[in-house]
């Protein structure tokens, strides 16, 4: 099973995507946020021959929904409809923290961080989701 996950954010998505198993998540890339957004994630869907999509929700270090939730959730139904797949959420507190130490100590230039940051923050939302399977 072959599973997307995204770090939606302003401006960008960051994408990561499963082996065609559905047990490793990798980076794959970041997008704009733009008029071709979901578009591109439904390309991507399409080639990977995705059946789920996994969007990691932002909440609040208490675990309440703020706005930035909001925002993510009307997002992730406007992507669930133009991918046409399940879609499931996954808490991504400290995700970006986490993508940007592991790229820090992979010796990642400053000024390509950021676009890094946002698909192996997706990649570790993926892994979130995929650790929540159970065992086949």
């Amino acid at each position: 099973m072959i599973v997307i996950g995204l770090d939606v954010g302003e401006k960008r998505v960051g994408i990561a995507v499963t082996d065609p198993l559905g047990k490793t998540a990798q980076p794959l890339d970041t997008i704009d946020r733009d008029e071709s957004t979901l578009n591109r994630l439904a390309e991507i869907s399409k080639d990977t021959a995705a059946e789920r999509l996994v969007v990691g929700l932002p909440l609040n270090m208490d675990g309440t929904e703020g706005d930035q939730a909001d925002r993510v959730r009307r997002f992730a139904a406007e992507a669930e409809h133009a991918l046409g797949i399940p879609l499931f959420f996954v808490d991504e507190r400290l995700t970006t923290r986490e993508a940007e130490a592991v790229l820090a100590e992979g010796k990642a230039r400053r000024r390509d961080r950021k676009r890094a940051s946002d698909k192996m923050a997706a990649s570790i939302i993926l892994r979130a989701y995929l650790d929540t399977l159970p065992e086949e």
